[in-house]
């Protein structure tokens, strides 16, 4: 898919990209809210197209087996095992530490289901690794996909958070309650 195909597939579509101007960082993270429907996927694929920017993304390895499994590595897809206990921040963040560029997408929901709070792991990773964060918003109400400035984890976690959270409210993903800032 060509970058101009992507434009044009995109407002076919109706959707539009609101991002801060900014050179892209040659490292981050993009932290994805709501994550409501699989048709979450699709869109970012075509999203970073958009953006012109290679963006790799983390999913259960349950995603990486046959039959798919070699589709989803070649769209940038790094499988994770969520059934055991690993030391995934770090794990994460060394592979930052490894790269001179790399750019990941995390959805922090960690399902399409509704959930009360988000994983943390993206926020720890990125500490970690000394990169920032660019949140990132698909707004199903308004078709406009947001894209912050990047973000960089300061020692005060719970501001952090509130900062995080301040962004996504209000947005409507493609299920509305299963968003976890949700409020009906």
């Amino acid at each position: 898919m060509g970058d101009k195909f992507a434009d044009w597939l995109l407002k076919l579509l109706g959707w539009r990209v609101e991002a801060e101007e900014m050179p892209f960082p040659k490292k981050y993270i993009i932290c994805v809210i709501p994550h409501t429907s699989n048709w979450d996927f699709p869109l970012g694929l075509i999203v970073r197209r958009v953006m012109r920017q290679k963006i790799g993304f983390v999913g259960k390895d349950s995603l990486f087996r046959f039959p798919f499994g070699g589709l989803f590595r070649r769209l940038g897809g790094y499988p994770v095992d969520r059934r055991q206990s690993h030391n995934y921040v770090e794990s994460v963040a060394s592979l930052f530490r490894q790269k001179e560029e790399l750019a990941i997408c995390i959805a922090p929901e960690g399902t399409r289901s509704k959930v009360d709070k988000i994983k943390t792991g993206f926020y720890y990773i990125a500490k970690s690794a000394g990169i920032p964060i660019l949140l990132c918003k698909f707004d199903y109400a308004t078709k406009c996909i947001g894209v912050s400035k990047p973000f960089y984890p300061t020692e005060d976690t719970a501001a952090d958070f509130k900062y995080i959270y301040d962004y996504f409210r209000g947005v409507k993903g493609k299920i509305p309650e299963n968003g976890f800032l949700y409020n009906g």
